[in-house]
């Protein structure tokens, strides 16, 4: 059984390889940690925020994340498709998330403000009524992706090919026209 934290609070701390396996945290804040080093066996984090963490490169592959926020973090290349899919909800705001992968997650209304995601991995993602405010899309691929109602209208730099990608009703801004039309070799003034 894991061991369980309510309303906790950590500052300021490296986590090791193997010091957050068979924990379960719930309400807890962690503050400026770098978990970049865990392997996170069998985690669950449940209504939880992460303030200025570190988690690049940190294997996240057995990590329930139910109702978790990330506020100014650095989350380069983590694979969240390995989560527990089961209650997966997950907001980021001003994080980077370049190299990080979403294969075939279920992550309808998820927000994504200010954020970069540079070459993420979206692919058959369900990204319905997904909000990308401000957001950076550099490479990320959307192929076999459902963005019916997602909100692209303030990101930018996306290339996003209608015919593999579902976007019904999904909201972009004139500016970002050209990265729908890329393949078609048509010039946006």
């Amino acid at each position: 059984m894991p061991e369980y934290f309510l309303d906790k609070e950590y500052n300021d701390h490296i986590y090791d390889v193997e010091e957050m396996n068979f924990k379960e945290f719930e309400c807890c804040i962690f503050n400026n940690c770098t978990f970049s080093a865990c392997n996170f066996m069998d985690v669950t984090f449940i209504d939880c925020v992460f303030n200025d963490c570190i988690f690049s490169q940190g294997k996240i592959n057995h990590v329930a994340l139910r109702t978790v926020t990330f506020n100014r973090c650095e989350i380069k290349g983590v694979n969240f498709a390995m989560c527990s899919k089961l209650i997966f909800e997950v907001h980021f705001n001003n994080c980077i998330l370049d190299f990080s992968k979403f294969y075939t997650l279920k992550i309808k209304g998820t927000p994504f403000i200010n954020c970069s995601l540079i070459a993420v991995d979206f692919m058959a993602a369900d990204l319905t009524e997904t909000l990308f405010e401000n957001c950076d899309l550099y490479r990320a691929e959307f192929a076999k992706a459902t963005a019916n109602k997602a909100n692209f209208k303030t990101s930018h730099n996306y290339t996003i090919d209608p015919k593999t990608t579902k976007l019904m009703k999904a909201v972009f801004g004139l500016e970002g026209l050209k990265g729908l039309l890329y393949k078609h070799d048509i010039i946006v003034n």
